[in-house]
């Protein structure tokens, strides 16, 4: 790959683009599906929180896929020249909910382009924010973590124990369906998601990696279980990876209008960390 140019990756700091469409009815029924819900979300409904992300997703052409799945390096995100590649967590204000059924427009810009240096290596931090605007005005602002890093060198650091003190707990046993299932829904080729060689030779994992905006969305829906009030925030940070066919954990408490949310793997350590603000 070529040399990490700093200055050059800063000059993508400001890029913008833009993608219009409706919310599907039909994608909502899948991804209800995927989900395990008996009942999907018609016409005229609001979009369950996270769900916007089946949406607007990369449509890359199969020429323009790198080795790991994932679109070669440049377009819309910069070209940065480091292995890996991993939505690391994000942010996201509501102002109110996307309808299934409405014509929906998301305005991105590239936020951010920052130069680290850390226990593995180098890290590139990009941040990109969304403005996703319906029918009936703005709807929400997002921001998302995007981290480049080089090839793994060694075993990774133990994950820190999850919190203690959970009001709830939901057991998920991932599978290979499901990673397929969400992969398809989002457009997702990245391969550590269902090459099961790629993903534990190439890359050095147990086995195929849960997606963390599924984390992320099943954190969510474990919340959406215990209250009936909408969601003004929520924020996520993934600590360490979630392996399909190893069971883990989504947990959480509510007090006043903060709710805390963790997912902890079959040992007890934290894989990702939430917190949500309730209207």
């Amino acid at each position: 790959m070529p040399a990490l140019d700093p200055a050059a990756l800063a000059a993508w700091v400001g890029r913008t683009e833009s993608r219009t469409e409706r919310i599907s009815e039909r994608i909502a029924q899948l991804l209800a599906a995927t989900l395990d819900r008996k009942v999907a979300p018609a016409v005229g409904a609001a979009l369950p929180p996270l769900w916007h992300w089946t949406h607007f997703v990369p449509d890359a052409r199969t020429s323009e896929i790198g080795p790991d799945g994932h679109p070669k390096r440049g377009g819309f995100l910069p070209p940065v020249p480091l292995a890996r590649r991993m939505w690391a967590g994000g942010r996201l204000t509501f102002e109110h909910p996307l309808f299934v059924g409405e014509k929906a427009t998301r305005r991105s810009t590239i936020g951010d382009v920052a130069v680290k240096s850390g226990r593995s290596g180098t890290l590139v931090f990009v941040k990109v924010v969304h403005e996703i605007e319906g029918e009936s005005g703005h709807a929400l602002t997002e921001e998302q973590d995007i981290v480049y890093r080089e090839e793994a060198s060694g075993p990774s650091p133990m994950p820190p124990a999850a919190p203690e003190g959970a009001k709830w707990s939901d057991q998920i046993k991932p599978d290979s369906v499901l990673l397929f299932r969400y992969s398809a829904l989002t457009f997702n080729s990245h391969r550590i998601h269902y090459d099961h060689p790629y993903v534990t030779e190439a890359e050095g994992y147990a086995g195929l990696v849960v997606h963390g905006p599924l984390t992320a969305t099943l954190l969510a829906e474990s919340l959406g279980r215990r209250t009936s009030r909408m969601l003004k925030s929520f924020a996520f940070r993934g600590v360490s990876p979630l392996i399909a066919t190893t069971s883990f954990t989504l947990n959480g408490r509510i007090e006043g209008d903060r709710a805390e949310l963790w997912a902890a793997n079959a040992e007890g350590r934290l894989a990702m960390s939430a917190e949500a603000v309730l209207a």
